[in-house]
């Protein structure tokens, strides 16, 4: 591997201004390559798509760039690509979309590691269908997520649980894998929002397991665009609420509006940026992407200061992100144990919440104090 840094460094004109910029949740550094674009597509004629006109085929073609490219960051396929301006927008339709087929007694799991991205719109759809929500608590003494518990949070009246990829808050990456597998034993689908772990690990969502997996472009050095990648058969089942004259086929129907057509350019190049980090990465764009985002974790781990989780990027996806001290959690009485069963071989850890951290009414609405 061959991760340049002072190279890297150059491709970033808004690192010119002196100040270092931590507010990630607003958008990264964008290169000079994603500007160019964005602007480029400004500078010619874009006209709604599937017009009979050249500038309907450009906006086409700018769609369909944008939806290879994020397939090619994550592992999809481009006709499960779903566009939208933000995770946040793209969830709460797809929550309103998937609770039509949810009725009371159903269940969904969420967890307190999560953004609330991936939380509130479950909490919202659940509700006028009679689902019971359950959740998966943290660990607040290592802020990890215990996958054991979900031996008891999953059952047969599961049918939706949503996951983070790794916290945006502390970094902790949760074992996905290992969570969507019981998932898939009871015919749950598995939603997980691979913001924060996107630009610092290679991503494979079928190695991961999730059905529906969310990225978002301003994390990972280009403008405001998200993404929601499925497989197409699955999106095929499902009916969003759409305009009349809104395309059918998927994944356009779950697209409401015109999109940002300028935007889509971006995306392509800021995935291409990704895909050059390693110098020596060869071949499609999707092997230079695991490259290159394998090569970038290795460099995250060397940062790392001792004692704190160690970057340890094996094959595909395995690269872990640091851990700290220091998260939200229910507040409980005394402490919930390992199952016997999972005792031993590092996790025999109990799942201690009773700091006043935060309280939560029955509802799950934070109430502080």
């Amino acid at each position: 591997m061959a991760f340049d840094v002072a190279r890297v460094r150059g491709l970033f004109p808004t690192l010119g201004d002196g100040y270092v910029h931590l507010d990630g949740p607003a958008g990264t550094l964008i290169p000079e390559s994603v500007a160019r674009a964005v602007s480029a597509a400004l500078r010619v004629p874009l006209s709604n798509r599937h017009g009979p006109f050249p500038s309907s085929a450009r906006s086409d073609a700018l769609i369909d760039a944008a939806r290879r490219a994020f397939a090619d960051l994550v592992g999809g396929e481009p006709a499960g690509v779903v566009l939208g301006p933000n995770m946040t927008t793209i969830t709460y339709a797809l929550a309103r979309t998937l609770s039509k087929t949810w009725k009371v007694g159903d269940e969904v799991v969420v967890s307190r590691l999560d953004h609330d991205a991936n939380v509130r719109p479950w909490l919202v759809a659940a509700k006028p269908a009679g689902a019971i929500i359950r959740w998966a608590e943290v660990d607040i003494e290592t802020c990890e997520l215990p996958e054991w518990q979900y031996d008891t949070l999953i059952n047969r009246r599961t049918r939706l649980v949503a996951v983070s990829a790794a916290s945006n808050a502390v970094g902790t990456r949760p074992d996905v894998r290992a969570i969507a597998d019981r998932a898939r034993q009871v015919g749950a689908l598995m939603h997980v929002d691979g913001v924060h772990a996107t630009p610092h690990m290679p991503i494979d969502i079928a190695a991961l397991g999730a059905d529906l997996f969310t990225t978002s472009a301003y994390k990972w050095g280009g403008p405001h665009v998200s993404a929601t990648v499925a497989s197409p058969t699955l999106l095929d089942r499902l009916q969003p609420d759409k305009l009349i004259p809104a395309p059918n086929d998927v994944p356009d129907r779950f697209e409401t509006g015109t999109l940002a057509f300028e935007l889509m350019a971006g995306v392509v190049a800021a995935v291409d940026h990704l895909a050059s980090l390693d110098d020596a990465a060869t071949g499609s764009r999707r092997e230079r992407v695991l490259t290159s985002m394998t090569a970038a974790a290795v460099r995250g781990g060397r940062l790392l200061p001792p004692g704190v989780g160690a970057a340890q990027p094996a094959a595909g996806d395995r690269a872990w992100l640091p851990t700290a001290a220091g998260a939200d959690g229910r507040v409980h009485r005394g402490r919930l144990e390992a199952p016997q069963g999972h005792r031993g071989a590092g996790q025999a850890r109990h799942l201690r919440l009773g700091r006043r951290l935060l309280r939560l009414r029955a509802d799950g609405e934070p109430r502080r104090g």
